[in-house]
C-alpha cells in the first residue's frame, strides 16, 4: 500500500475523477496542502473550466487514466452514478491495491466502494458538508465547514487517514458510521436544499406584491432566525403559529389559496411542524394549537 501515517498521509499524487463543484474544489485543497494532483476528468464545458481555473496546468484526461495514474482517486460524481462508476474502474482495471480511493457522495458510505476495497484498495468516504459553485472562494468555505467521514467500522487506521486529509483541507472532520449515512444526508438536504426553496419561495411571494429589494428586506431577519434556531433550537419559535394567533394563520392561508396556491401545500405543512414544535417545547397552549391546526386546510373559508 502507499506508504502513509495514521496521523498524516504522505504526499500523494492524486486523480480527480470529475471537476465538477466538489471535486475541482476538494482537489485544491488537497493541491494546497501539498499533494500533488496528476490528473483530472473533465467533459463538459463547465468542468473543463473549473479544471482550468482551480487545477491550472492538470492534464485533462479520462477517467481509467486518472485512477491509474494516482495514489488517491477522488470520485466526485453523483450520487447515483458513483456505483456503476466504481465498477467500471475495477473492471478495466484502473484501481489496484494500494490505493486510497475516496468519494464525496453524501448519500453513500464506503459500501458502495466494496468492488474497489475487494482488491485491497482503502476505501473512505469524505463529503463536505457545504455548497459550493467551484470558484476560488470555496476554498475558504472549507475552513468553516464540517466534512461528514465514513470509514470501515473497526478500520482505525482508515478513520485517522480519512481526518486527516480533512484536517489537511482545512475543514473539521466528523465521523457518520455506514448505518447512519441515509438518515445523515436526509438530514443535510431537507435543510440545505429546502431551506433555498423555501427562501426562494418567500422572495417570490414579496415580488408578487409588489416589494421591492426583497432580498434585502429577507436577509437580516433569515439570517438572525437561523443564528437563533442553531443556538436556542425550539426557544426562538416566533410569528403566528407559535403565538397561537389562529386569525393571522387564517389570513395566511386564504391569501396564499387566492394568489399562490403553489405555495400554500409547504406553508400549510411547515406550519403544521411548527404548531407541533412549539407545543411540545410548552410555548404554545394545547388550546391554542388546536385553534391554530384548525385553520390549517387546503380550502381557505
Amino acid at each position: 500500500m502507499t506508504a502513509f501515517s495514521s496521523e498524516r498521509p504522505a504526499r500523494l499524487a492524486v486523480g480527480v475523477v470529475s471537476a465538477g463543484r466538489v471535486g475541482s474544489v476538494l482537489g485544491a485543497a488537497l493541491a494546497r496542502a501539498g499533494h500533488i494532483v496528476n490528473g483530472v476528468s473533465a467533459v463538459s464545458s463547465a468542468s473543463l473550466a473549473r479544471a482550468e481555473l482551480l487545477l491550472p496546468g492538470v492534464p485533462v484526461l479520462g477517467p481509467d487514466a486518472v485512477a491509474r495514474a494516482a495514489d488517491l482517486v477522488l470520485l466526485a460524481v453523483p450520487d447515483d452514478e458513483l456505483g456503476g462508476l466504481v465498477r467500471g474502474l475495477v473492471a478495466t482495471n484502473s484501481l489496484r491495491a494500494g490505493q486510497i480511493v475516496v468519494h464525496t457522495a453524501g448519500a453513500h458510505g464506503v459500501d458502495v466502494l466494496r468492488p474497489a476495497s475487494e482488491i485491497g484498495v482503502l476505501p473512505l468516504a469524505l463529503h463536505p458538508v457545504m455548497t459550493f459553485t467551484g470558484r476560488p472562494e470555496d476554498l475558504q468555505r472549507m475552513a468553516a465547514c464540517c466534512v461528514g467521514v465514513t470509514a470501515t467500522d473497526d478500520d482505525e487506521v482508515a478513520w485517522n487517514v480519512a481526518e486527516a486529509l480533512v484536517v489537511e483541507m482545512g475543514a473539521e472532520p466528523v465521523r457518520v458510521p455506514e448505518a447512519a449515512r441515509p438518515l445523515y444526508h436526509a438530514a443535510i438536504a431537507h435543510g440545505a436544499n429546502h431551506l433555498m426553496t423555501l427562501v426562494a419561495e418567500c422572495v417570490d411571494l414579496l415580488r408578487d406584491a409588489g416589494i421591492g429589494s426583497a432580498e434585502r428586506l429577507l436577509a437580516p431577519l433569515l439570517g438572525a432566525s437561523l443564528d437563533n434556531a442553531l443556538r436556542l433550537g425550539d426557544r426562538s419559535l416566533t410569528g403566528p403559529v407559535a403565538r397561537g394567533d389562529a386569525g393571522t394563520v387564517r389570513a395566511h392561508v386564504g391569501v396564499l389559496g387566492r394568489s399562490s396556491p403553489d405555495v400554500l401545500p409547504a406553508y400549510l405543512a411547515l406550519a403544521r411542524r411548527t404548531a407541533d414544535r412549539a407545543q411540545q417545547a410548552g410555548l404554545l397552549r394545547p388550546d391554542a394549537a388546536d385553534a391554530v391546526r384548525s385553520e390549517l386546510h387546503e380550502d381557505p373559508r
